[in-house]
Formats: C-alpha cells, sequence, structure tokens
C-alpha cells in the first residue's frame, strides 16, 4: 500500500514537472525575456512577440513557468499643443497716435492679433472680463461687443458673427484679431504692408 502511494506521487510530480516545461519551453536571454515560438495564444502573445519571464533563466525551472508579460507604457494624458506664433512688430495707431503695447503684437493663423487690454485703452473703450467663462465684453458709446476666449463666434450689439481667428491667451495676455475692434467699435481699419503699419480710425 505504501508503495502504491509512493509510486503515485512520484508519478503526479513528474507529470506536473513536464506539463511546466511544455507549456513554455525557450530560454530566456541575458534580459530575462525571449521571443515566443510556441503556445503563444494561450499566454496571450503573438508568435513572435518578446516578454519577460518573473526570474529568468530557463523556462524549464518552477521560477519562470508563471511567465509575465510586460506591456508597453503608454502616455494616459495627450500632451497639450501650444499655439503656434510669432511676434509680427506690427505698429497700430488709432486716429494717428501709436498705441505702445506692453506686449508685442502677433500673428497666428496668418492674423494680426493684438493685446487685448491696451487696443480697448487705446480705443476709448472699456472692458469687463468673466474669469469662469472667459466671456470678455467691450463697450464705446452706444457699440457693445462681447468675445469669448476660445471661441471665434463674435457678437456686435447681440448679433453674432464669426472671426477669423478666436481670441486666444499667450503667456498670461489675451490677445485678439485687430479688425475685430475696427469694426466692433465702428472704427475703419487701413493696413499699410510696406512699413507694417495699422492705422484705425474712429
Amino acid at each position: 500500500m505504501r508503495k502504491r502511494v509512493i509510486t503515485s506521487s512520484l508519478a503526479f510530480i513528474l507529470l506536473l514537472s513536464s506539463a511546466t516545461v511544455s507549456a513554455h519551453p525557450g530560454r530566456t536571454d541575458s534580459s530575462g525575456g525571449h521571443y515566443c515560438r510556441t503556445n503563444c495564444a494561450k499566454w496571450g502573445l503573438k508568435t513572435g512577440e518578446y516578454h519577460y519571464h518573473n526570474g529568468g533563466g530557463s523556462t524549464s525551472s518552477g521560477s519562470s513557468s508563471s511567465s509575465s508579460y510586460t506591456a508597453p507604457k503608454k502616455d494616459s494624458k495627450p500632451k497639450p499643443t501650444k499655439p503656434t506664433y510669432k511676434e509680427s512688430g506690427l505698429e497700430v495707431y488709432v486716429n494717428s497716435e501709436r498705441i505702445v503695447f506692453r506686449s508685442e503684437p502677433v500673428i497666428y493663423q496668418n492674423t494680426n492679433l493684438v493685446p487685448l487690454r491696451e487696443i480697448a485703452e487705446g480705443m476709448g473703450a472699456t472692458l469687463t472680463y468673466d474669469k469662469d467663462s472667459g466671456t470678455i465684453g467691450v463697450t464705446k458709446g452706444d457699440r457693445k461687443m462681447t468675445l469669448t476666449i476660445g471661441s471665434k463666434t463674435v457678437f456686435y450689439n447681440g448679433i453674432s458673427e464669426t472671426a477669423s481667428v478666436a481670441p486666444i491667451v499667450i503667456k498670461g495676455v489675451t490677445y485678439v484679431p485687430a479688425q475685430v475692434f475696427a469694426r466692433g467699435l465702428g472704427g475703419v481699419m487701413e493696413y499699410n504692408k510696406n512699413n507694417n503699419t495699422l492705422e484705425i480710425t474712429i
């Protein structure tokens, strides 16, 4: 009876060892992994796919039989894109008086943008700003204009139109298309390409 128990135990151990060896044959390289050649689908791998084993070494050992596949890491969050712009060197005049900008006008999407606060002050307009919604209100006399950061929709005295470029924030400064102000506040705009100047008459 005792011989039967010992014989059965030995047979079970040999069977288990054999199953472990055939489950994932092949040896690991110096990095502790190798390319899958057989039974790949069983391990959730593709034929020829490189993967690692816990413990490294030969897969005939018990420690490496529980293979561990390490998937390549991916960035969960896409990297934010920065607006592509460049300083334009544009000079702006309102009624022949030059506006001195604390931040340089820029060209963005082939459009001249100017700092919001300085252009509004230069044109004698009053500004309001709602930080939560990003809504900008511009008033001069009986004219009122409403813009929103990131939106091309502009309201002139309550009537909506689409601007060429939405207001954007660059290094903490809000920029808007100059022609939006020229039109919204009743001004006439004339651009001189030769000397890169913009004359606004109101």
